[in-house]
């Protein structure tokens, strides 16, 4: 059971890493892009960026949906989550939980009221809508997520088969 419990809370502390790299990444881009761009190589650059909608900039003022759409996908994934997701779920689901934490707590507190607040971006390809490290824990988080069931559905194919097999064998008629 106290192992059961502990895989279970696995994906916690890269939660709680990514809400802290998030949130300290965002207060500097708040304190030292106020006013400049910081241009690092080829087309990116730090470019400071209040985001009130979601992806890629669409519905844009639905702060207040958008931030209670993504507590019910976070209370959605915890509830769902089985303990027996292995590493690599765990890590990702972490890395989504995180991610959408940071920008709730962006929704929530940084902005005209309760709910209403703009996400920070500040990382700017200049051909790439810009995002921030929650943006990157959800999309990594995803792929990762995706890859795990793949790698699971990968492993229980051969036991799978064996069991058909068997199915077959004892309803196939004799004659």
């Amino acid at each position: 059971m106290n192992s059961m419990l502990r895989s279970s809370r696995a994906w916690l502390p890269v939660a709680v890493l990514v809400v802290v790299i998030d949130q300290l990444t965002k207060a500097w881009a708040v304190n030292e892009l106020v006013d400049r761009n910081i241009e690092l190589f080829w087309t990116l650059r730090f470019n400071l960026s209040f985001n009130t909608g979601m992806a890629f900039g669409q519905g844009q003022d639905l702060g207040p949906v958008i931030a209670v759409v993504a507590m019910v996908v976070v209370v959605v994934v915890l509830l769902r989550m089985r303990p027996e997701g292995g590493r690599l779920a765990n890590t990702a689901i972490g890395l989504i939980i995180g991610g959408a934490v940071g920008n709730i707590i962006d929704r929530t507190f940084r902005g005209r009221g309760w709910l209403r607040g703009g996400v920070v971006d500040f990382i700017d390809f200049q051909w790439f809508p810009i995002f921030n490290v929650a943006d990157m824990g959800i999309t990594i988080g995803g792929g990762l997520l995706v890859l795990a069931s793949w790698l699971a559905s990968r492993e229980l194919a051969p036991e799978h088969a064996a069991v058909n097999a068997i199915d077959d064998n004892l309803t196939s008629d004799p004659s």
